[in-house]
Order: structure tokens, then C-alpha cells, then sequence
């Protein structure tokens, strides 16, 4: 399945959704695929700061705990509450219902670091990690 054109993407397999300057983060088709069926997810609270590619939480699997890096810089101003208890989201619509956070953009510009889903899928293709 292609990943979703009007994201950007990591190469640690996580995505960003522009809405203005707030962006939504979760992780990709490929890398819940990887990580089989979660369990869990650690997400940090609004108001929080993150700084691109710097980890933000876990999340948990049957298989194997991961490392989640922002995309983007900025202030957290909301976590998905509901994958507290109905992880198994991120499983089920990582693009869609399975979010992790939205987070108001302190640096738009860094969008032009991440990979577009053409670079993103080819990445993948190539055997990634």
C-alpha cells in the first residue's frame, strides 16, 4: 500500500500531517506492520516541548518496545487519550484514529527535511530498518 502523499515522513518510520502550523504525528503502515500488535503507548502531555528527531515516548508491542521521534519541533497541545486503553488504534488506522499527538509547529521549515511518501516508500522498499 502507498503511504499517504500529503504526509511527510521520517526514516524512523513516523509521520506528519499539516493543519495550519499544528502538526498531527503518528507512526506508518510499515512500522505498525513491524511491530505487530500494540499494546501500549507512552505519549507525553500537552504542554510538553519536543525537538525534531528527539524521542517523544515508546510504544510496545507483543514483539518488541520502540523509541517514537518527533518529525517536527514544537509544543505538544494535545495526546490521543484513547490509546491508553485501546492502543490496538495504531494497529487498526495508524493514519487515521491511531494518531499519537498534535503539536503546534515552532519551525515550519523543518517540513522541507522530511522525506515525502514517494522518498519514503522507496526508502522501504530498499530494505529499511
Amino acid at each position: 500500500m502507498p503511504s499517504p502523499v500529503e504526509l511527510k515522513y521520517t526514516k524512523e518510520h513516523e509521520w506528519v500531517r499539516l493543519d495550519g502550523d499544528v502538526g498531527t504525528v503518528g507512526i506508518t503502515d510499515y512500522a505498525q506492520d513491524q511491530l505487530g500488535d500494540i499494546v501500549f503507548v507512552e505519549l507525553p502531555a500537552a504542554g510538553k516541548a519536543v525537538q525534531q528527531m528527539e524521542k517523544f515516548g515508546e510504544i510496545e508491542s507483543v514483539k518488541a518496545v520502540s523509541e517514537l521521534y518527533s518529525p517536527v519541533t514544537g509544543e505538544v497541545v494535545e495526546a490521543n487519550g484513547a490509546l491508553a486503553s485501546s492502543p490496538e488504534r495504531v494497529n487498526d488506522d495508524p493514519y487515521g484514529d491511531g494518531w499519537m499527538l498534535r503539536i503546534h509547529l515552532s519551525d515550519a521549515g523543518e517540513i522541507e527535511k522530511l522525506l515525502s511518501a514517494q522518498d519514503y516508500d522507496d526508502f522501504i522498499a530498499q530494505g529499511a530498518e
